[in-house]
């Protein structure tokens, strides 16, 4: 699972981010509401954590920006306005949980379960281009049936290229998918894997072309 936290406090960002990744939980942080606006369009979160007293604004107003570009994007609230009315308004605003602060992160990732176990979340299932198959739900991948073995950033490169088949996906977009903000990469890294991830879909009947100065594209081979 890959998650986005939104949170201005650093001591609890670090905490959580600790404590989440002994889950095999990857956590891209962003401590502003001008940072996670960013990140979000980037389309790679399995769901987003929520504080509300960021230093640009209410966390709430990022809920719509949210929908618009994930619908079914799960999305928790973690706030320490924790009264009724507050949980009402989070909850109002399209939250899809609210949790008030303090918690304990075994609550937290229960909750976390449960919302991802939600079938208004899932959406598509799978996409399909040529004989490749990636189901969205499992994250796998399998050509004509055969599942592929994808180290897991061949995967998140392979996930954003699929679901944007037939469009050039940016350079900087495959970046914010497959490394996380804290990771320092080569200026070649994304080339090796995007050219390991060609020889692994050999026979799939599709093409990862690179756009010259934009990024990569795939689509079926004609």
């Amino acid at each position: 699972m890959r998650i986005l936290l939104v949170e201005d406090e650093m001591d609890m960002a670090a905490a959580l981010t600790a404590a989440l990744s002994r889950h095999d939980i990857v956590v891209d942080h962003a401590r502003t509401l001008e940072i996670a606006e960013e990140a979000c369009r980037s389309g790679v979160h399995d769901a987003v954590l929520l504080d509300r007293k960021l230093p640009d604004g209410d966390g709430l107003s990022l809920i719509p920006l949210l929908r618009r570009e994930q619908a079914g994007l799960p999305v928790i609230v973690l706030s320490a306005l924790g009264s009724p009315d507050q949980r009402v308004s989070g909850l109002d605003h399209g939250a899809d949980d609210y949790l008030a602060k303090p918690f304990s992160t075994d609550e937290l990732l229960a909750r976390l379960r449960a919302v991802m176990r939600r079938p208004a979340q899932l959406g598509e299932s799978s996409v399909s281009v040529g004989k490749l198959r990636f189901n969205l739900t499992e994250r796998l991948a399998e050509v004509a049936g055969e599942p592929l073995d994808l180290t897991r950033r061949e995967l998140l490169a392979l996930e954003i290229l699929v679901r944007r088949s037939g469009r050039t996906v940016a350079r900087s977009a495959l970046e914010e998918a497959v490394y996380g903000y804290d990771d320092e990469i080569a200026s070649n890294t994304l080339d090796a894997h995007i050219s390991r991830l060609r020889r692994k879909l050999s026979g799939a009947d599709v093409e990862i072309h690179g756009i010259r100065g934009l990024g990569y594209l795939l689509k079926a081979a004609i």
